[in-house]
């Protein structure tokens, strides 16, 4: 079972939200690089119980880690992509971990409350981007 705390309970995976998420992330200036992470990070929440957009996001912050030159997490990012299919064939997901090299790759936590805002601004067919 994946592990989970009270608030940081699974989100219902809508692979349109996803893709919305995703699209996104692709417009943005790749040079805001605040808003890239905070993307990536809610993408990673929102996908994260499902294997592919989970590896899938894992990748594009692995990019985002070689294009800005952190090493620190572009390392962090190899090593979740291994982890990735391991967590999910034994079910331990940090469930709400925000994906980043600089938090635990096995820790739950909460989601905060501007992820859960991104994320359900893209519940909506004609979200903002701004």
């Amino acid at each position: 079972m994946a592990m989970h705390t009270e608030s940081s309970m699974p989100l219902l995976f809508d692979p349109h939200i996803y893709e919305r998420l995703v699209q996104a992330y692709h417009r943005i200036d790749q040079r805001d690089v605040l808003q890239a992470w905070h993307l990536l990070e809610a993408l990673h929440v929102f996908g994260q119980t499902r294997l592919l957009p989970h590896a899938h996001t894992h990748w594009l912050m692995l990019g985002l880690a070689w294009r800005t030159r952190n090493l620190a997490e572009w390392r962090g990012q190899i090593l979740r992509l291994l982890l990735v299919p391991l967590g999910h064939l034994l079910t331990r997901l940090p469930l709400g971990n925000n994906g980043r090299a600089h938090v635990s790759a096995f820790q739950p936590m909460a989601v905060t409350p501007e992820l859960m805002a991104t994320i359900r601004q893209f519940q909506q067919p004609n979200p903002r981007t701004s």
